[in-house]
């Protein structure tokens, strides 16, 4: 059984093009000829007497009927794949795919260290990690396009179900011995007087340093710069400076000692959280519910 042999092709071809933006993106992806696509989506049009795309030279946007039918056709085929999951379960298949989009911090050590211990029980069960900055995650998560987002937060999202948050702290990162980890907190000013290593501005870490130094007039210039965590965590090991994160994007470095974490005294890096988030009114599938329940537990700082 094939989940698009229970879904009609109209909406479906109606939903490529709204994920993909374009008819020839979607013909593309389906391995269809976009004039198929083309007929389909008038005669869905034509069937719901209304308009569904604004369509442009550079592509076609969904307006607000578009946009109704697209929330739609998202909750038919995660609801089919779900389904689908479901009957294999049925015929004592231990299988099924979890899809995640992750921030870097939690992407690096935590998630990969924790699939590898919920596959040693459940060897069917496949994953794809992708690393994200914030805005794509929430994107993805409501196109469907994975099953669940692990984000660093300060804000609410719309059409997404948090279902787990925790907070998250910005601390400084050391190496032992270094002078700062002398104190349990340290101002920002502080952290400045030492050479840092810095992840890159599409991260919430780098933009709440951003907005704090400017709050206090404060020069913020990193020595060092990347889109990289393990890089900045090996500058630090190597002595090169002091760097910031969560305590869980670190947490591997500062069991084993090879670093230690100070928190930094300012409200605003104070004010950031983790979140496990999927789309709202989504019904997860087996396999991804049974990763939640897995992972949950060990987000909890230990």
């Amino acid at each position: 059984m094939n989940i698009r042999s229970i879904q009609d092709s109209a909406l479906r071809y109606f939903y490529e093009v709204v994920r993909y933006g374009s008819i020839s993106a979607a013909a593309q992806h389906l391995h269809v000829a976009a004039s198929a696509i083309s007929r389909q989506i008038s005669s869905l049009e034509q069937s719901l007497g209304t308009p569904l795309f604004e369509r442009h030279p550079r592509g076609m946007i969904p307006n607000a009927a578009g946009e109704a039918l697209a929330a739609h056709a998202r909750r038919v085929f995660l609801d089919a794949e779900k389904t689908m999951q479901e009957i294999h379960a049925l015929h004592g298949l231990n299988v099924g795919r979890v899809r995640i989009a992750a921030s870097e911090g939690l992407a690096t050590c935590f998630l990969p260290q924790h699939i590898s211990e919920f596959r040693q029980r459940h060897q069917g069960i496949l994953f794809d990690v992708n690393v994200q900055p914030p805005h794509i995650i929430s994107e993805q998560l409501r196109k469907g396009d994975v099953d669940i987002g692990f984000q660093f937060t300060r804000l609410s999202e719309k059409d997404l179900h948090v279902l787990y948050r925790q907070d998250a702290p910005v601390l400084a990162l050391t190496p032992p011995n270094h002078p700062l980890g002398r104190s349990k907190r340290i101002t920002l000013a502080t952290l400045l007087s030492y050479p840092l290593a810095l992840p890159d501005v599409h991260t919430t870490v780098r933009q709440l340093l951003e907005v704090a130094c400017s709050a206090q007039q404060l020069s913020l210039q990193p020595v060092f710069s990347s889109n990289n965590m393990n890089s900045l965590h090996q500058f630090v090991l190597a002595g090169g400076g002091v760097s910031v994160s969560a305590e869980i994007s670190a947490r591997h470095l500062l069991n084993q000692g090879l670093m230690q974490a100070v928190l930094i005294q300012e409200p605003v890096l104070l004010n950031r959280q983790i979140e496990v988030q999927v789309l709202a009114g989504r019904h997860l599938p087996n396999a991804v519910q049974t990763f939640v329940d897995f992972i949950l537990p060990r987000l909890q700082t230990p």
